[in-house]
């Protein structure tokens, strides 16, 4: 027979931050141990649960019985299980009885071999289990695998302290209607729960579940809860879309994810502030109203931020008022802190704040904030030399980059670093693009994010990230696994995506060779550009794949190191047209070949020299060498203008005198001087060929 079965537990307020996960591990453990124990149809459908003060899951077709189980069991190697003279030993008829066989003879068991040797097997029906056996274990190992942020203690009623991520209050366990009676942390199952803690009157919260099909709707009709997760969080979605009206509504997933677990039932008011307040970097409002109130801010469809915002509230009542005015209370003094801070950190400059810097410890092997900004700062010069920006403007906003962690809306608000700058150098009537690019610098923050706009956000953005990761690398604490502190491997795909988006005319190996510059003088600093370098490529990598190209293509370009990356994108286009010609698989091949040959006689190519066409005796090498000549003008010509693609299909009118050369010519000759020369003649070929990219890479 197959029900659904129920399994609730009712706490305490969970931790918001945690539930979604909290939700998502309770099921999945329980579905997981009860398909591990058979209990489970194909068909079954498991669905999950979590509110802020329950965990839940339902799964449809559970078996009340797991099916019998056919076990073929080893009982002893037929050495240990029988003497000499083939009589069962002391050590069989112990075995059989731990395994709760001792009436078995051996006549009963099976005898076959295992590995080299022969052993005795026995094959049994074990009889299934009933489902409340299996799921009480289940639900035992479930809770004990949850990932609680932190355990609670507490006591029961009864005395008995308890761990737990809160306290639990009850249990359901049904199974179609059917109570089982199961235990957990000092709780007996039944099928009641509490209903909403504001929505129910307190003397008929407790809401009975008559059967486990009905927990949802039972829930929401008598308990007003929404016991699903994810329908609680769209019904917010919609609710904050509907009321925004015309205004866009800021809603971060994060922040969505948060407040669906702070309610039940969640309904959606509008709430107002101030006009006044509008005159503060609306960063600053809407980062207070999401932070510490857990606020929707809205905006204009210019991105301009209104005075009105949007609160979820765990309570329906046709009377708000108290419910609104209570939070425009609570605002209020947020927003009256952040105008503080804005007026007092404008009261001084930035660029007055840049000695203080020396109070504030980078880190103990790399020193000071400020040592630091000097060391970004002579970078960015360098830097803005090499692409061509104005090296006067980018050493002052490298310079004044930093300042902004000194001030008092900074300290409140981490998150606002290099945006309050901008608004701060603004203020102090420092250049535009040394404002911008005191926020810019911090960019690309994550993957997709936007690139600096600025050139001197550029400069300093590589300047910044280029310092973080040679001065980490040095002292030892470059990514090892799944940790990286620092956030290494960010800012190695941020340098990547500059260089490569922005097209920037500059190798990879002067820009950390200036990295490196900058630490000059530090005690105990060790150069790391080969491991640093080695990283990056394996970032470049990653990069090149999410653009749609394959591994082979990515080899082919990535193969020959690549110093600059301002036309690494269109050599891999070009390779990936290139692979799409007939020839190409045939080229591919054969460049793979002469590759091989090369390398093995590097002393001899080395001795060869240029090609002699005296010394072309076959006409298919006469027949490649003319081909090369008439061939490799139109190759230069394609690769200086930037055509890497009609580079490499100029090459395809190769392809025949190239597998007639090898079809025809011994190239390992035993004259020496005839070997050297058809060594040359490939030694030519393979330059051509490999212009863009290693076409041998794309060989199968």
């Amino acid at each position: 027979m197959t029900q659904t079965l129920l399994i609730e537990l009712l706490t305490e307020e969970l931790p918001p931050k945690a539930l979604s996960k909290l939700g998502t591990a309770f099921a999945a453990g329980i579905v997981g141990g009860l398909k591990s124990r058979d209990f489970l149809a194909d068909d079954s459908v498991a669905t999950t649960y979590a509110t802020p003060r329950r965990l839940a899951v339902s799964i449809t077709n559970v078996r009340d019985v797991s099916p019998d189980k056919s076990i073929r069991e080893k009982v002893l190697p037929v050495t240990v299980a029988l003497d000499k003279e083939g009589n069962p030993t002391a050590p069989l008829a112990k075995k059989l009885a731990a395994l709760g066989f001792p009436d078995l003879q051996v006549a009963d068991l099976e005898r076959a071999q295992d590995g080299k040797a022969e052993s005795f097997f026995y094959t049994y029906t074990a009889p299934g289990s009933p489902l409340q056996t299996g799921l009480q274990t289940a639900l035992e190992e479930s809770v004990a695998k949850l990932p609680i942020p932190k355990v609670m203690s507490y006591q029961r009623p009864d005395g008995a302290t308890v761990q737990f991520v809160r306290p639990a209050h009850s249990l359901i366990a049904l199974y179609g209607d059917k109570v089982l009676p199961l235990t957990l942390l000092g709780l007996t199952a039944a099928n009641v729960t509490d209903g909403h803690r504001f929505l129910t009157a307190p003397g008929q919260r407790a809401v009975t579940v008559p059967h486990a099909d009905a927990y949802a709707t039972t829930l929401i009709e008598q308990a007003k809860v929404i016991p699903s997760f994810d329908a609680r969080k769209e019904q917010i979605r919609t609710a904050l879309l509907e009321k925004a009206g015309a205004d866009q509504v800021l809603m971060p997933e994060a922040l969505l994810e948060e407040v669906t677990s702070l309610v039940e039932w969640p309904v959606v008011y509008e709430c107002r502030f101030e006009e006044e307040f509008l005159a503060v970097p609306q960063e600053c409002l809407i980062l207070t109203m999401q932070t510490n109130q857990k606020y929707f801010a809205l905006t204009d469809t210019d991105g301009k931020l209104r005075s009105r915002f949007l609160i979820v509230s765990n309570i329906a009542t046709d009377t708000p008022q108290a419910i609104i005015g209570g939070n425009e209370r609570v605002v209020r003094p947020r927003l009256s802190d952040a105008k503080f801070f804005f007026e007092q950190d404008k009261k001084k400059t930035l660029a007055s704040r840049i000695d203080q810097l020396r109070n504030v410890v980078y880190h103990n092997k790399l020193g000071t904030q400020y040592e630091r900004t000097d060391r970004v700062m002579a970078l960015a010069g360098n830097i803005a030399e090499r692409i061509g920006a104005d090296q006067t403007l980018a050493e002052r906003a490298a310079l004044l980059a930093k300042a902004d962690l000194l001030t008092d809306m900074v300290g409140e608000f981490p998150e606002l670093q290099g945006i309050m700058g901008t608004y701060y150098a603004r203020h102090d009537k420092e250049e535009e693009e040394v404002a911008l690019a005191i926020s810019e610098h911090y960019q690309p923050r994550f993957a997709g994010d936007a690139l600096p706009t600025t050139a001197s956000g550029t400069v300093v953005a590589l300047a910044d990230k280029l310092e973080t990761l040679v001065g980490i690398w040095s002292i030892g604490l470059q990514p090892t696994g799944d940790k990286d502190p620092f956030a290494l491997r960010r800012h190695a795909l941020g340098v990547l995506r500059m260089m490569i988006e922005k097209r920037l005319p500059v190798a990879l190996s002067k820009l950390l060779e200036d990295a490196v510059s900058s630490f000059t003088g530090r005690p105990g600093f060790v150069d790391p550009r080969a491991d640093v370098t080695t990283f990056m490529m394996d970032r470049l990598r990653g990069i090149l794949r999410e653009k749609g190209f394959t591994p082979n293509e990515i080899e082919a370009v990535v193969a020959q190191n690549p110093d600059r990356l301002d036309d690494i994108v269109q050599r891999l286009e070009a390779v990936q047209a290139f692979a799409a010609l007939p020839e190409s698989s045939s080229l591919a091949a054969a460049n793979k070949r002469i590759t091989n040959i090369l390398k093995k006689n590097e002393e001899a190519l080395a001795q060869a020299g240029t090609v002699n066409p005296a010394l072309l005796q076959d006409t298919a090498e006469k027949n490649l060498a003319a081909a090369v000549t008439r061939v490799q003008p139109q190759v230069d010509a394609a690769f200086a203008a930037g055509d890497f693609t009609g580079t490499l299909k100029t090459l395809a009118q190769l392809r025949d005198d190239v597998d007639a050369f090898f079809n025809d010519v011994m190239v390992m000759a035993e004259d020496i001087g005839l070997r050297n020369n058809r060594l040359a003649l490939l030694s030519s070929l393979h330059g051509m060929m490999n212009r863009v990219a290693d076409i041998s890479k794309l060989a199968a």
